[in-house]
């Protein structure tokens, strides 16, 4: 398995990292057969471990604690996040102070560990101040509590304002950045990947597999069909085959499993190289619910495409492109109507 520095924290992670997303509730509910599938993942090379506080209630925190008891968190880089909405219970949301110092509290007692390598805020909190974030992550870093904190699926603009406001005041800065990035998603290589190779971020990326459909399992044709409800968890847009993007990922499907048959490859080994190999990227995030699945992606670390293969990626889909713009898991709420519209009451005197 490769080693990565994560982005300029001096810091080596696998090149692969194993999701935990799929440990507990919302996956496999049997607590020893995931416990298994980590220690496989850990005897394969993989030093780095994701996962959060929301993910099926705070049980897959648990089933990590479980599996790295005995004397192997000392073989792992440990990553969680907070953020994401936990319940009814608004005091449960957010990056705020209050918030964060819960969360991680929380979270170091369901993995039964005195530190976290990487704690992350799960999604940009436009509630709270950015320098309040920083402050409060800042602060859990001098008492031990942390080692590292970044963000995920973060725009580049706050990327940028959160580096320059903790320069301005005073703060530890962001090191590491988590977006969901394959060949059906590239917006990021607009400008989230080159803001975070400027400013030293080290880049994470998870749903590599497109959230399967990259896994081989849809297809176009007599003989194929693509994603339904009753074949995914149901997500606005993402698999809706009444959609246009969606038939176009379909079509782009068919034609990159063309190309994996003719490189010699599987679909998921072409779909992972791909996320791999991008000079920005320090991890790629695989999120397996079964061992089967982890053997099926373990061989992708290792593997680099040739240069006609990723030409011919550029063809199928180009740089850039997010054939269906949900995948990015982040809109900007500027683009909203209500925030691109003058208020209708009162004397406009513009």
């Amino acid at each position: 398995m490769q080693q990565r520095i994560l982005g300029r924290t001096g810091v080596r992670v696998s090149s692969l990292a194993l999701g935990a997303m799929m440990f507990g509730a919302w996956g496999t509910r049997d607590h020893a057969a995931s416990v298994r599938i980590i220690h496989r993942a850990l005897d394969a090379g993989i030093d780095f471990i994701d996962t959060a506080d929301v993910y099926s209630d705070g049980e897959s925190e648990t089933i990590v604690g479980e599996a790295l008891a005995g004397g192997r968190r000392d073989e792992v880089f440990l990553a969680t996040k907070v953020g994401v909405p936990l319940g009814e219970d608004r005091r449960r949301w957010g990056a705020s102070r209050r918030r964060i110092i819960r969360g991680v509290e929380d979270s170091l007692r369901r993995l039964n560990t005195d530190w976290i390598d990487l704690y992350q805020i799960h999604r940009p909190d436009p509630a709270t101040d950015i320098d309040e974030t920083l402050a409060a992550l800042s602060d859990l870093v001098r008492a031990g509590k942390i080692r590292y904190f970044g963000h995920s699926a973060m725009p580049a603009s706050e990327i940028a304002e959160a580096q320059l406001i903790a320069r301005a005041r005073g703060h530890l800065p962001f090191r590491s950045e988590q977006p969901p990035y394959s060949i059906l998603t590239r917006a990021i290589e607009h400008d989230v990947l080159p803001t975070c190779m400027r400013h030293g971020i080290g880049v994470a990326t998870f749903s590599p597999l497109g959230g399967g459909w990259l896994s081989g399992r849809y297809h176009t044709g007599a003989d194929g069909e693509g994603p339904t409800s009753e074949s995914r968890m149901s997500r606005t847009g993402r698999y809706d085959m009444a959609l246009p993007e969606n038939q176009r990922k379909l079509e782009v499907v068919r034609q990159l499993d063309e190309l994996a048959t003719d490189a010699g490859l599987t679909l998921i080994e072409l779909a992972l190289a791909f996320a791999v190999n991008h000079p920005a990227v320090s991890s790629v995030i695989i999120g397996p619910r079964t061992m089967e699945h982890l053997e099926s992606q373990l061989a992708a670390a290792d593997i680099r495409l040739a240069a006609d293969v990723l030409d011919r990626i550029d063809e199928i889909n180009p740089p850039g492109v997010t054939i269906n713009h949900v995948d990015n898991e982040w809109s900007q709420p500027m683009l909203q109507a209500a925030a691109r519209r003058r208020p209708t009451s009162g004397k406009d005197l513009a």
